[in-house]
């Protein structure tokens, strides 16, 4: 399968873009996004308490990005595998991960923020980062190789 990518160079240039994609979500989340977490996780949080935020906005924002990050995803599946079946199972996970997601970070951030920050930070980062990609790629290519032999 590898082959078959670098035969087809139109391949491997939409994946190269697909990729900048994430790198420019990255990096210019400062401007795109409204995130008062970003700032205050890479201080010593652990001492400090929650700064002040408005939860519907970034709520929003979280969503918006992890919408972003998974039409990116989507579109990297479906350059790599080229099946429907999977890009269709693949949106309806993303879709449940996110309500699962967004449900996890509201209960913990009304809830057990004072004491529960690491917790706060791991569900925020599943939120913010494509990590499921990361995931779902090895998965799906060894089902792909499972189920061809």
């Amino acid at each position: 399968m590898i082959k078959k990518l670098v035969q087809n160079k139109s391949t491997v240039l939409y994946i190269v873009f697909i990729l900048l994609g994430f790198v420019c979500i990255r990096f210019f989340e400062d401007l795109l996004f409204y995130d008062p977490l970003l700032k205050y996780y890479k201080q010593e949080f652990q001492n400090i308490n929650l700064p002040e935020m408005d939860v519907f906005k970034m709520g929003l924002h979280f969503t918006f990005r992890y919408l972003l990050n998974s039409i990116l995803s989507l579109l990297l599946l479906w350059t790599i595998f080229h099946d429907k079946n999977l890009i269709h199972f693949s949106t309806v996970l993303y879709v449940i991960l996110l309500f699962l997601l967004i449900i996890a970070f509201y209960l913990t951030l009304f809830f057990y923020a004072s004491s529960a920050k690491m917790v706060l930070f791991y569900i925020r980062r599943f939120l913010i980062q494509p990590i499921f990609i990361l995931l779902f790629i090895p998965a799906f290519w060894y089902q792909k190789i499972v189920t061809h032999k």
